[in-house]
């Protein structure tokens, strides 16, 4: 194996040029999530490079998904090339889809610029840099190996962003990750070239809405103010809910170290009157509130489970209830993901671990991620447990300004990519 490991190693790095042309490709196609957009064109940018390839191309709308419409469909790439003779399948996930621009770049967010070994854009590290590195991977492997046995897919999935529900989980329900058709899973996500991120917390949103009565702004005692009756409960979380989920603590090797205890964010509060459009110069009309709502973003650990974290939240607004005067609440679940863990022992951690040992010269950190990705739909849905997130990308510039991906750092995880390739497919 040491003679094709180094020529895969070789032809890898002679093919940087085309790495970065394809991820510039890639974050040059603005494929904003809400609400959706350029899917179909993504898809038909790799299908037409894999296709040349010899992969078989299937594009794939998840009609009826979230979010999924005329205007907006949500479309799917899945590529396949099979091997000269019946074995395994290794499966590399990534989603296209990218969040927000957000303020404070310097750069062109979806001009793909290069600049001191780094490319930036949108989705650069999050994650068109490890999707670009999985397909050179699979390029280079189906090139200098065409004998070998079973099959090389990649796919490039929707709406990770929100949820996944139109992009992996849609393909899972599909039976696309069913075990007898798919053994391993690599997902590009960016957490560090060394490391390999076994899987993630759980989340939970929820939407609270407190209720009060309309009555005139100068005269507030006539009414009930639903944005009052939201401060009490936002005072329950911070003197009693947030000091208790500080002071429990995982064995789960969640990065970074802040997110190995629980955590809620509060995502968003809206009570009272509706903001005007922006045009709008008039005065807000003299009204008591009579619903706020807030929805919360739950963080939870292996060791709690689902039925805890719902029943926490609801017994303290159930006692609110009993000793805050007219104080109504509505709590609905928005969306639940249960944690996911890949045993260290399974095949594709450790063909991986020794991958990265021979590229980089030293044993991976083993990590889980405190956010949730599509692992959670392989492993719930697909029932396929043999699954990770590998790829290159710091983490802490996800979803950031300025975004950006090193162009080493993916020549490195490309060269782990096709190296674990050539030990899952290839004889002796």
């Amino acid at each position: 194996m040491t003679a094709i490991t180094d020529r895969l190693r070789d032809e890898i790095t002679a093919r940087r040029d085309d790495l970065i042309a394809l991820t510039q490709a890639l974050i040059r196609i603005p494929t904003l999530n809400p609400p959706g957009a350029n899917y179909r064109e993504i898809c038909e940018v790799l299908g037409q490079r894999l296709a040349q390839r010899g992969f078989d191309i299937r594009m794939i709308r998840a009609e009826g998904a979230p979010g999924d419409s005329d205007r907006y469909p949500r479309w799917n790439i899945l590529a396949r090339r099979d091997g000269a003779r019946a074995g395994p399948c290794v499966h590399f996930n990534s989603h296209t889809d990218v969040v927000e621009v957000g303020q404070g770049w310097t750069t062109d967010p979806f001009g793909g610029a290069v600049k001191d070994g780094r490319i930036y854009g949108r989705g650069a590290c999050d994650m068109k840099g490890g999707l670009a590195a999985s397909i050179i991977a699979a390029e280079v492997f189906v090139d200098l190996c065409p004998d070998f046995h079973g099959a090389v897919e990649i796919s490039g999935t929707a709406d990770e962003e929100s949820g996944g529900y139109g992009g992996v989980a849609y393909l899972a329900e599909q039976g696309y990750f069913a075990p007898s058709r798919v053994q391993h899973v690599i997902i590009p996500e960016p957490l560090n070239k060394d490391r390999i991120c076994l899987g993630h917390r759980g989340a939970w949103w929820a939407e609270i809405e407190t209720r009060g009565e309309i009555a005139h702004g100068a005269m507030p005692f006539l009414g009930d103010c639903a944005v009052r009756h939201m401060g009490a409960v936002i005072d329950a979380f911070e003197t009693r809910l947030f000091p208790a989920m500080a002071a429990r603590r995982t064995e789960m090797p969640v990065v970074p170290d802040g997110a190995r205890a629980s955590t809620m964010n509060i995502n968003s509060v809206h009570g009272g009157a509706a903001e005007q459009e922006s045009d709008y110069t008039g005065l807000p009309a003299y009204c008591v509130p009579d619903s706020c709502r807030m929805v919360i973003d739950r963080r939870y650990l292996a060791e709690e489970s689902h039925a805890s974290v719902s029943g926490e939240v609801r017994a303290l607004l159930d006692e609110l209830k009993t000793s805050r005067a007219k104080f109504d609440y509505r709590l609905s679940e928005i969306n639940h993901v249960a944690p996911s863990m890949t045993d260290r022992a399974a095949p594709v951690v450790t063909t991986v671990a020794r991958a990265i040992e021979e590229v980089l010269g030293h044993a991976p950190e083993y990590v889980a991620s405190p956010g949730t990705y599509d692992q959670k739909h392989i492993d719930r849905i697909g029932r396929l447990k043999n699954c990770i997130a590998y790829g290159p990308g710091v983490l802490e510039l996800a979803h950031k300004p300025d975004e950006w991906v090193g162009i080493d750092d993916m020549l490195d995880s490309a060269q782990v990519m096709a190296l674990s390739l050539a030990a899952l497919l290839l004889d002796g």
